[in-house]
């Protein structure tokens, strides 16, 4: 039987003989699972604010394609959760957002119902690898930073824009440090065991401390 020229991925072998048509009957089932893709944000629930985990709605940005080779854009996937470094109460925030570029991996059930009760349970459907089960983990290909904290074989760096702030009741600092640019310390200053000021403003200095702590 005579094999015409194919489109998509019907090619001159697949009806040659049984094993080739199985094949290819057995990659156009697999081709519908859904693994791992390239997704950009569209929305986002958190803004970088003290809050759980939230969520985020996501475009995949590899298109599909037709059997004559043509793109077809994917619509968008709402309200999949985010990944953040977090144990128990212990976490740090950086929430995506708009626009980032990322990694959205897709579950191998539904986990629908779990996603509304963050407790053990059933599965809320029988679908399986399907993109409405994804699962956002972070981001890939975005462009250069303002904000960041930077580890090299130099140091710690850790840089803002704007103002770095630190809460805590007591604030250890061991070692000598040198304090550049304005500087207020809202409290008791203790160096060397040593109480400096009840409210100490440091003004333009480019000085070393004595190290000790600043409460």
């Amino acid at each position: 039987m005579p094999v015409h020229p194919a489109k998509g991925q019907l090619d001159y072998t697949t009806g040659t003989s049984e094993l080739n048509a199985q094949s290819f009957l057995i990659e156009q089932i697999i081709n519908r699972i859904q693994t791992a893709t390239l997704v950009k944000i569209i929305t986002v629930t958190n803004e970088g604010d003290i809050s759980p985990v939230g969520f985020v709605n996501v475009k995949p940005i590899v298109n599909q394609m037709t059997g004559d080779r043509r793109a077809v854009e994917h619509g968008i996937i709402y309200n999949i959760p985010y990944f953040r470094l977090q144990g128990g109460t212990d976490a740090i925030i950086i929430d995506p957002k708009v626009g980032d570029i990322g990694i959205c991996l897709f579950a191998s059930r539904d986990i629908s119902v779990i996603k509304n009760t963050k407790k053990q349970g059933n599965p809320g459907s029988y679908r399986k690898f399907a993109m409405a089960d994804g699962l956002y983990i972070g981001g890939v290909l975005n462009g250069v930073p303002t904000q960041y904290i930077a580890y090299s074989e130099q140091g710690i760096t850790i840089t803002s824009p704007t103002k770095v702030i630190i809460n805590a009741p007591q604030i250890d600092l061991n070692g000598n440090f040198k304090v550049t640019g304005n500087t207020v310390f809202d409290g008791t200053v203790i160096a060397n065991d040593h109480i400096i000021d009840e409210r100490h403003k440091h003004l333009n200095s480019g000085g070393t401390g004595l190290g000790g702590i600043v409460q």
